[in-house]
C-alpha cells in the first residue's frame, strides 16, 4: 500500500482528496473523497480485446504478442478502462461513458465520479487508437469499436456490485458526446442489453454529416483526420495494434487502411463517390436505427457546423418510430461553441438515467423538446445569457411554417476558377462562438451569389427549425453540375447590418442542371429571433470555405421558384425570467441561497414547521439528531446523529475533512436542504425552507459574485433592494465599519484586490446585522495579510453579542479566531468544545522558564525516565513525555534546580485534529 496525494489540492483540508492507491494484479484502484458524497473507488486496469484473426510480429526484443510494430497485425490489443463504485454493498445500475474524438477516458473522468457518487457503477475507456488503448482507429466500426462496448457490458455483467437483469444482462446505460455519443446509438443498435443511452453533439449518419448534400466537407475531414495522423493521439511507443488485412497507409496515422484510402481519394477528387458514402453509413447508427429501441434523450448542439441540428432530428423521429421514449434538447454550443451548457446537460443526463435505469419515477427528465435561446449579453462578463424554451413533443424542423415572399429577379453569377476567393461562413471550432457575441465573421465576395430578400417584417419571427425555398438552377460546367451553399441573414432595418444564425451554411450538388432544373433547398436548422422591421436575406453563393467546389470555373444561374417557408414552432414557449436582469451578475449559488433565506418556497406542500420554543429563545443555534443520507441510498449518511450548541458572542469553527459533512450541514442549516431526521433550531424557532427566522441568518458562501461596473456601496445597495425590506433594517454603515472597506466603498468593484473582494462579501452578509452569520471558507485566495484582517472582521462582529460560524481549512486561523470547535469525521461529530479544551490533551508539555537552560541541563531533562524527548526553544522546553506524568516531571525540574515558572499542555489544533480523525488518510 502507498499514500498517494492528488495532483491539485483545491486548498482543502490535510486529509482532503487523498488517494489510497492498491496495485494488485490487473489493475490499479484508488478512493477519492469530496464535501458532496461519498468516497468514489477507481479501478485502472487494460483489458484484452480482439484485434485480427491474423497474428502479428511483435516488438524487436519484446515478448508480448500485444506489442506489434507500427503497421503491423496483432491477435490482441489493449483497451484501457477505467472503473468508478462507491463503497455499499447495494445493487446498481451502470453508466458506459464514451469520449469525444482525438479525446481519452480521462475527459469524462469527473462525471463519472459525479454519478459513481449518485449511485452508478460507471465505466469509461479510450477507444481503439486513442489514449493508452491499442489498436487502430475504425470510426466506431461495428467489428471493433462497436464489440469492445459489448465486451465491456460482458465485463460489467461479472461484477458483484452491477444490478443484473438477468443473468449476463446488467443494467446498463450509455452516454457520450461526439464520437462517445454515436457509439452509445449503435451499441443499443447491436445489443439488446443496452437499456437507455443520451447520446450529445453527434451524427447519425455519418456520410451525411461529412458530405452534406453530395458536397466533400473538407476542412472538418481535414480535421478529422489529420487529428487521427498526428502525434497528438498521445500514441505510447510500442502500443498495440489491432490487426486488419493491410498495414496503415503512410501519413495515416492510426486509421484504419481502408478509411485512410477512402478519404484520400475523396479529398483529391472533391468529391465523394459511392463507395465513400457506403463505408461510413454502414458505421453510421443510421445503419441500425430500426433496432434502437430504448429510451433516448438527445442532446444537439446550436452551434455545430460539424454535426448539425439536423442529425438529431432523423435520430429522434427514427428513434420515436420504434416506440421508445425520446426527449429533445437544443443545448446552447457544440463543436463550434463548446458546450456552454455543460453542468445542465450532464444532470439531466443523470436524471434520464435515474428514471430508466433506478426506474425511478420521480426523476425529472424534463420536456420532451427544450431548447435554449439567448436572453442578452451579461455585462459583467461579457457572456451571452441563456434562457430555456420547452414544448410538450418535439415540433421537428418544418413545424408551423409562415411563408416570406421573396423579392429579386433571376441572378447569373460565377464559380471562380480553383473555387478562389471562397465565401465565408462557419469555421471549425470557434463559428458559433463568434456569431453569439454578434461578431460573426460571414462573407459573400461580389459575382458570387445570388441574393433574394423579403419585406421588412411587421412582428418579431422565431425561426425553429429548417426553412427550405424552391430554386430553378442552371449551370455552364461540363457535366452540366452545380454545387451551391444557402444561407438565411436577418438583415437590419438599414440593410447593411447582417447576422449568419450560428454561422451554418447549406450545401447542395445539383446534377443535370445543362438546361434548368428545380430543387429545393433546406437551409441550416437554426433557432433565431428575428425582430420586427428586419428582413430575411437569402444568399446562395457557389463557394464556401468550408466545403470542396469545383475547380472548373462555370456560370451558375439561379431564380427563386417559391417562397422562404420559415418553421416557427408557436407550441414551443421560453420561460418566464424569473429575476431582475442585474441579479443575472450574481452566482447560481447565490441565487439560491438568496431564494432561501428570503422565503421563496419550492412548488409543493412544505410540512409544518414545530412551534418555537421560548425556552431557547435565546439560543442562536441549537442541532439535534441531525441526519442527512445520501441521494437514492437507504445506508450512506452524508451526516448522521450530529448534535451541537452555539451560544450568543461566540466564533464557532466547523471542521472536518472532506467529505465529513460540513457543506452539507451548512446547506441544511440555512434551509437550502431538508434533513431525513432530526432538527436545527435558530432562536428557538425550526428551520425550513422559507422560514421567517431565516431573516435573522446572513450567510456569505466561497465566490460571491459582484457587478464590477458598479461600485461596492451600489453592489450592496442593489443586493438589499431585492430583498424587498426596508432600507432603514439594512445597518449598512454598521457592516461597514465592521468590514473595514473605507474609501475603496466609492470605486468600481473590478478595482479590487481579493481581499476586499472578500470583505465587500461579508459586508453584504452582514447587511441587516443578523445575529447569526455563517462564513464558508471565507479567507481562500487570500495572502497572509488579507487572512489576518479577515480574522479582525469576524472577531469584532461577534463582539456584538452576535455568533459567527465558520467553515475553513486554515487551523491555525481556526485556532486564532474562534472561541469554539466542532470537529466532524464521516457525518459524526467527534469533538465539540472551547478551542483549548480541543488542544489541550497532548503529550508534549511546554516548561516555561525564568532564565534559559544550558544544553547541559537540557540534557539532564532528557535524561529523566520516562521523558522521550526535550527540546529547547524561544518559550521554553518542550518536553514529550513517554510514561512520566506532568505532577512527576515537575517534581524532577525541581530536583534538578531548572528555573521552572509554569508547565502547561502544548499541542496545535492541527495534532488535535489529525489525532481525532484518526490521522491524515
Amino acid at each position: 500500500m502507498k499514500l498517494r496525494l492528488p495532483r491539485r489540492r483545491r486548498d482543502r483540508l490535510l486529509a482532503g482528496a487523498a488517494a489510497l492507491v492498491v496495485v494488485a494484479g490487473a489493475g490499479t484502484w484508488s478512493a477519492a473523497s469530496g464535501d458532496d458524497g461519498p468516497a468514489v473507488h477507481r479501478e485502472d486496469r487494460v483489458l484484452p480485446m480482439a484485434g485480427s484473426t491474423v497474428p502479428g510480429s511483435t516488438v524487436p526484443g519484446s515478448t508480448n504478442p500485444d506489442q506489434a510494430a507500427p503497421g503491423q497485425q496483432t491477435g490482441d490489443v489493449g483497451i484501457d478502462i477505467s472503473y468508478f463504485t462507491t463503497g455499499g454493498g447495494e445493487k446498481r445500475p451502470a453508466v458506459l461513458l464514451g469520449h469525444g474524438f482525438g479525446g481519452s477516458k480521462d475527459d469524462v473522468r469527473e462525471q463519472a465520479e459525479r454519478l459513481a457518487r449518485d449511485g452508478y457503477a460507471v465505466l469509461t475507456w479510450s477507444a481503439r487508437g486513442f489514449g493508452r488503448s491499442g489498436g487502430l482507429i475504425g470510426l466506431n466500426d461495428p467489428e471493433y469499436e462497436v464489440k469492445d462496448v459489448s465486451r465491456l457490458v460482458d465485463w460489467l455483467a461479472a461484477r458483484p456490485e452491477v444490478r443484473l437483469d438477468s443473468e449476463g444482462d446488467p443494467r446498463v446505460g450509455v452516454a457520450g458526446a461526439s464520437y462517445g455519443g454515436a457509439v452509445s446509438l449503435l451499441a443499443a443498435g447491436y445489443d439488446r442489453r443496452v437499456d437507455a443511452i443520451a447520446p450529445q453533439i453527434t451524427y447519425w449518419n455519418l456520410a451525411d454529416s461529412l458530405f452534406p448534400g453530395g458536397v466533400f466537407k473538407k476542412l472538418w475531414s481535414g480535421i478529422f483526420f489529420t487529428t487521427g495522423s498526428s502525434g497528438g493521439m498521445q500514441q505510447l511507443a510500442g502500443a498495440p495494434r489491432d490487426g486488419r488485412a493491410a498495414p496503415a497507409a503512410p501519413g495515416c496515422g492510426r486509421f484504419q487502411p481502408e478509411l485512410c484510402a477512402m478519404y484520400e481519394r475523396v479529398a483529391v477528387a472533391g468529391k465523394p463517390d459511392p463507395e465513400a458514402r457506403a463505408l461510413l453509413e454502414q458505421r453510421s447508427p443510421s445503419a441500425v436505427g430500426a433496432r434502437i429501441k430504448v429510451p433516448s434523450l438527445i442532446v444537439q448542439g446550436q452551434d455545430d457546423s460539424l454535426f448539425p441540428l439536423d442529425q438529431a432530428d432523423a435520430m429522434a423521429k427514427a428513434i420515436a418510430a420504434n416506440g421508445a421514449p425520446v426527449s429533445v434538447d437544443w443545448a446552447a454550443g457544440g463543436h463550434d461553441g463548446g458546450m456552454r451548457e455543460a453542468d445542465r446537460v450532464e444532470a439531466r443526463v443523470e436524471a434520464w438515467f435515474d428514471r430508466y435505469l433506478k426506474e425511478d419515477a420521480g426523476a425529472d427528465t424534463g420536456p420532451v423538446f427544450r431548447v435554449s435561446r439567448s436572453g442578452g449579453i451579461d455585462s459583467t462578463d461579457g457572456e451571452v445569457k441563456l434562457r430555456g424554451a420547452s414544448g410538450g413533443k418535439y415540433p421537428g424542423l418544418t413545424s408551423g411554417p409562415r411563408e416570406f415572399a421573396l423579392t429579386g429577379r433571376e441572378q447569373t453569377f460565377a464559380n471562380p476558377a480553383g473555387g478562389a476567393p471562397p465565401a465565408l461562413s462557419s469555421l471549425p471550432g470557434i463559428g458559433g462562438q463568434l456569431s453569439a457575441l454578434g461578431a460573426g465573421l460571414s462573407l459573400d465576395f461580389p459575382g458570387q451569389n445570388a441574393r433574394f430578400e423579403s419585406e421588412p417584417l411587421d412582428r418579431e419571427l422565431r425561426i425553429t427549425g429548417t426553412p427550405t425555398v424552391t430554386l430553378n438552377v442552371r449551370s455552364t460546367a461540363a457535366d452540366g453540375s452545380a454545387v451551391l451553399f444557402g444561407k438565411v441573414y436577418d438583415v437590419g432595418p438599414d440593410g447593411r447590418q447582417q447576422v449568419l444564425p450560428s454561422q451554418l451554411v447549406a450545401p447542395v450538388r445539383v446534377e443535370d442542371a445543362q438546361q434548368g432544373t428545380d430543387v429545393e433547398l433546406r437551409l441550416p436548422a437554426i433557432d433565431h429571433s428575428v425582430a420586427a422591421g428586419h428582413r430575411l436575406r437569402l444568399v446562395v453563393a457557389a463557394t464556401d470555405l468550408g466545403y470542396a467546389t469545383p475547380a472548373a470555373p462555370a456560370t451558375y444561374t439561379v431564380s427563386a421558384r417559391s417562397a422562404l417557408a420559415v418553421p416557427e414552432a408557436p407550441a414551443v414557449r421560453t420561460a418566464a425570467a424569473g429575476l431582475p436582469a442585474w441579479t443575472w451578475g450574481l452566482p447560481l449559488g447565490a441565487a439560491a441561497l438568496a431564494a432561501a433565506l428570503l422565503g421563496i418556497r419550492r412548488t409543493g406542500r412544505t410540512p409544518a414547521a414545530p412551534p418555537p420554543e421560548a425556552a431557547r429563545a435565546d439560543v442562536p443555534l441549537e442541532i439535534t439528531g441531525l441526519t442527512k443520507r445520501y441521494a437514492k441510498s437507504q445506508d450512506r449518511y452524508a451526516v448522521r446523529d450530529l448534535s451541537f450548541r452555539v451560544e450568543k458572542g461566540q466564533v464557532l469553527g466547523l471542521l472536518g475533512p472532506n467529505g465529513a459533512g460540513k457543506t452539507t450541514t451548512l446547506r441544511m442549516l440555512m434551509g437550502l436542504i431538508s434533513p431525513d431526521a432530526g432538527e436545527i433550531r435558530v432562536f428557538g424557532q425550526a428551520v425550513r425552507a422559507g422560514a421567517p427566522v431565516l431573516s435573522r441568518v446572513g450567510a456569505f458562501v466561497e465566490g460571491a459574485g459582484f457587478l464590477p461596473h458598479l461600485t461596492g456601496r451600489a453592489n450592496l445597495e442593489l443586493y438589499w433592494q431585492a430583498t424587498g425590506r426596508p432600507t432603514e433594517d439594512s445597518h449598512m454603515a454598521e457592516a461597514l465599519e465592521i468590514a473595514g472597506l473605507g474609501d475603496a466603498l466609492e470605486r468600481a468593484v473590478r478595482t479590487y484586490s481579493q481581499g476586499m473582494r472578500q470583505r465587500l462579501a461579508i459586508a453584504q452578509a452582514m447587511l441587516g446585522m443578523p445575529d447569526l452569520l455563517i462564513l464558508d471558507e471565507p479567507t481562500n485566495g487570500l495572502d497572509p495579510p488579507q487572512i489576518r484582517e479577515m480574522r479582525d472582521v469576524m472577531i469584532r462582529y461577534a463582539a456584538g453579542g452576535r455568533t459567527v460560524i465558520v467553515s475553513s481549512h486554515l487551523l491555525s486561523e481556526v485556532e486564532q479566531s474562534c472561541t469554539h470547535l466542532v470537529v466532524m469525521d464521516r457525518g459524526r461529530r467527534v469533538a465539540a468544545g472551547e478551542v483549548a479544551e480541543i488542544t489541550g490533551g497532548g503529550d508534549t508539555l511546554l516548561v516555561t522558564l525564568a532564565e534559559p537552560v544550558d544544553e547541559a541541563g537540557v540534557e539532564k531533562v532528557a535524561a529523566l525516565e520516562g521523558v522521550g524527548s526535550v527540546a529547547a526553544t524561544e518559550d521554553g522546553l518542550l518536553v514529550r513525555l513517554e510514561g512520566a506524568t506532568a505532577a512527576g516531571l515537575i517534581a524532577e525540574l525541581v530536583r534538578l534546580e531548572v528555573p521552572v515558572t509554569g508547565v502547561g499542555p502544548h499541542r496545535r489544533l492541527e495534532d488535535a485534529f489529525l489525532t481525532l480523525i484518526g490521522g491524515p488518510a
